[in-house]
């Protein structure tokens, strides 16, 4: 049987937990699908960054967000 508490945590797990983590790995998704198709790298290039986005998980697609994902060519026009 649970306990008061225990039901308490159950909530937050599921209230703030369990959205983060689908988030985190829908994004995970979509840099490792990003650096999949990015035509701005080289074959080995493509290949360190899947690497990276497999075997480091959140952090390695956190990284090639920053790092190794194309950036917007042409600036923003204000008005």
């Amino acid at each position: 049987m649970i306990c008061g508490g225990g039901i308490i945590l159950l909530v937050v797990a599921m209230l703030f937990v369990l959205p983060l983590a689908l988030a985190l790995f829908a994004f995970w998704i979509w840099m490792l699908i990003s650096a999949i198709q990015n035509k701005g790298l080289g074959e080995g290039e493509k290949i360190a960054w899947v690497l990276v986005i497999v075997f480091l998980h959140w952090l390695g697609a956190l990284l090639y967000f920053f790092v190794g994902h194309p950036k917007r060519k042409t600036p923003l026009v204000a008005g």
